[in-house]
């Protein structure tokens, strides 16, 4: 396995040289222009656009994802659990062009109308989106750290007159806070690797965002509709391959941390 990465990232640094004859490297990840057909690649507002969304989305799945795993693995009945267990993990199973089709139908109507836009293909829609499917793993990861939590402590807690909940917020929860923690940064990995649902509801405008109810265009969208209709070894290719070995880094980064901090030693 760790083969296959390192051939993976080898072959997209290998497909992204050739972009360097074009562009420099400071001009590549901080150029705020994004014109391929003139040979002009700023990856600034693709980066950005990626970093917003996914953001905004944790902002959103963390708490509510945390919230839930509390509720059912310490607060629901064991025969509730037993129904809402595989009842989140399915929602991980949602093909993600379904996901932004109900975007398209729900969400990106709500925000055009509330927020008075003249259009609702924008950030927060985008957001809006990968929290609902960084929301599975988020749950699933942090209930099994709460179910890692050995008994004694709960027992321990219980003993010593705590009640219900504050055995749950004072032993339990800090206990499993290394848990939840890695739970979240999967999710967002989960979040900045999404490419149809962001395609579709983002609206795909390549600039600088300065706020979440404007348009932006994220990496993974540009690679998807872009790879298909740029002409091989032309330079927009090689730099479609380059955004590929950027993103391939960040989530790398992403679950690096999460790695850490799933495996550190309790103080």
């Amino acid at each position: 396995v760790i083969a296959l990465v390192l051939l993976i990232f080898a072959f997209l640094v290998k497909d992204s040289l050739p972009v360097l004859k074009v562009a420099s490297p400071g001009e590549l990840l901080f150029g705020t222009k994004w014109y391929p057909l003139s040979d002009v690649f700023g990856l600034l507002p693709l980066i950005l656009g990626s970093m917003v969304v996914t953001i905004g989305a944790v902002a959103v799945s963390a708490p509510l994802g945390v919230a839930a795993a509390i509720y059912i693995g310490e607060i629901a009945s064991p025969r509730f659990r037993e129904v809402l267990k595989p009842a989140v993990e399915t929602l991980a199973a949602f093909p993600s062009v379904v996901v932004g089709f109900i975007g398209l139908a729900l969400v990106v109507p709500w925000a055009k109308s509330t927020f008075h836009l003249p259009t609702g293909m924008t950030a927060l829609s985008g957001s809006l989106m990968l929290a609902f499917m960084a929301l599975p793993t988020i749950i699933s990861i942090s209930e099994d750290a709460i179910q890692a939590v050995p008994k004694e402590y709960r027992a321990g807690s219980l003993a010593l007159g705590a009640s219900k909940l504050q055995t749950t917020f004072g032993v339990v929860v800090p206990a499993a806070k290394r848990g939840m923690m890695a739970a979240v940064m999967l999710g967002v990995g989960r979040a900045i690797g999404e490419t149809m649902t962001v395609l579709m509801v983002t609206g795909n405008a390549a600039v600088i965002p300065h706020t979440v109810t404007k348009p932006v265009r994220t990496m993974t969208a540009t690679i998807a509709s872009e790879m298909g209709e740029t002409v091989h070894y032309s330079s927009h290719y090689h730099v479609l391959f380059a955004i590929g070995a950027v993103l391939f880094a960040m989530t790398f980064v992403v679950n690096l941390v999460a790695d850490l901090f799933l495996h550190r030693s309790p103080k």
